[in-house]
């Protein structure tokens, strides 16, 4: 028998009608394009990302419009009330001149702003602790706007970011962790497993009717009348009462449509507000390098030559008393704004810039006295924190405040301390850029 010629497995055979064309380089690029696709469009639609981040930035901010209402309480009737120098007559007409949101100039009695004023603390402090999240971020954002519009000359650079992270917010699932929410979602969790259905929420049903009567009233009185925020608001609460009776009434495909749909919405928020930063930062550092007193390394000398923002005059003394102080917090400081969007494509150098930027922040609070612009630039900036720092700081604190939960509670101490030990498994949930 005749056994024919075995051939190479490295050389292939050629064709009888010349010889084998090159393999195409582009060979498996669709299919591994595809599977690229595949997991990213995963990764935006199973979880919603950031969870800490989102958190410290509602708790940031909720924090600091509070602490500025409580500080400036006795002088609400000046800043933003009857006795303001920006009349109600110049405020209503510079609104109906652009359309700008604010209830407090549905009405000039006093009563009212008193009503509005402190409802807005209120919202702070039910954004503060997360309870019910998706409302209080509403009546937080509608707070911050009434209260800023109404007065459009108040404020120190901090209140445009407040502004513009109020309206973000309500697109984010800001309440995943350290809120109440989270831990009724989770005891909803342990009825759901145990009865097959979540109890009765006679809360939230009232919140939504109360909400969905001051809408009416509102719309049939006229006092909204932008054709944007009419449809904002009034989809707002559809969706609102929607997801509630999803998320109650119908598991399965129809819960998990509305948790994709709510996670897309969440990304994209979060993606708009870490570009928000980026901007923020790029602008305000590439206009400073435009500026001479930049260029020649002494803007930082002005101000601190004004006894407004002499808030330390011995220190103050002390650094503009040194010239290399100077030109070195100067450069420093256009330094980081303008590189700051470019170490974000390394982590650990990311880390150490937010770390002095925050040091910067800090020190504006401290010698400039703006205590309120400094602790919203550090919330802005929180959201590119590393996760596993936030679960440290989260850890902290709940080892602080468990006894004081605890003595609440009336409950024996649990194994283990404060439950720090259930942390490190959600560090696995925490996105990879932020690490």
């Amino acid at each position: 028998m005749t056994v024919p010629p075995q051939r190479s497995r490295e050389t292939p055979a050629a064709p009888a009608d010349g010889p084998a064309d090159p393999p195409s380089p582009f060979r498996g690029l669709g299919r591994s394009f595809d599977a690229a696709l595949g997991r990213g469009v995963g990764h935006i639609t199973r979880r919603a990302l950031g969870p800490y981040q989102t958190a410290i930035v509602r708790i940031g901010f909720a924090t600091t419009v509070l602490l500025f209402l409580l500080h400036e309480w006795q002088h609400r009737h000046v800043m933003y009330g009857p006795d303001a120098p920006w009349g109600f007559d110049l405020a209503t007409r510079h609104v109906s001149g652009n359309g700008a949101l604010t209830v407090l100039l549905w009405s000039d009695s006093t009563l009212w702003f008193e009503l509005v004023y402190h409802l807005v603390i209120l919202s702070c402090v039910g954004l503060l602790l997360g309870w019910r999240t998706r409302a209080m971020s509403l009546l937080f954002m509608v707070g911050v706007l009434s209260l800023q519009n109404r007065s459009i000359f108040l404020g120190d650079g901090g209140d445009n970011v407040i502004h513009l992270m109020a309206m973000y917010l309500v697109l984010t699932r800001c309440g995943q962790v350290w809120s109440l929410d989270a831990r009724r979602a989770r005891r909803e969790e342990r009825e759901i497993r145990e009865n097959g259905r979540p109890g009765a929420d006679p809360v939230g049903i009232a919140l939504w009717a109360v909400m969905g009567v001051l809408l009416t009233a509102t719309l049939i009185s006229g006092e909204l009348d932008s054709g944007i925020w009419t449809a904002f608001f009034t989809g707002m609460w559809l969706v609102h009462g929607f997801w509630w009776l999803i998320r109650r009434h119908a598991p399965g495909e129809p819960r998990l449509v509305s948790d994709i749909v709510a996670n897309v919405v969440h990304n994209a928020a979060l993606l708009v507000i870490m570009a928000e930063v980026c901007v923020i930062y790029s602008t305000a550092g590439w206009y400073k390098i435009q500026g001479s007193r930049w260029q020649d390394g002494t803007a930082v000398y002005y101000p601190m030559q004004l006894d407004y923002f002499n808030v330390w005059p011995e220190v103050t003394k002390i650094l503009v008393d040194s010239g290399p102080i100077i030109m070195a917090l100067t450069y420093a400081t256009v330094f980081m704004q303008v590189m700051f969007p470019f170490t974000l494509l390394n982590r650990r150098a990311k880390n150490i810039l937010l770390v002095l930027m925050i040091g910067e922040h800090i020190g504006i609070a401290v010698l400039l006295g703006l205590p309120f612009f400094s602790l919203a630039m550090i919330s802005m900036d929180s959201v590119f924190l590393p996760p596993a720092f936030l679960l440290w700081l989260g850890s902290r604190a709940r080892r602080v405040t468990e006894p004081v939960r605890r003595r609440l509670r009336r409950t024996p101490p649990e194994p283990g301390g404060a439950g720090a030990a259930r942390e490190p498994e959600r560090q696995d949930r925490a996105p990879a850029w932020a690490k």
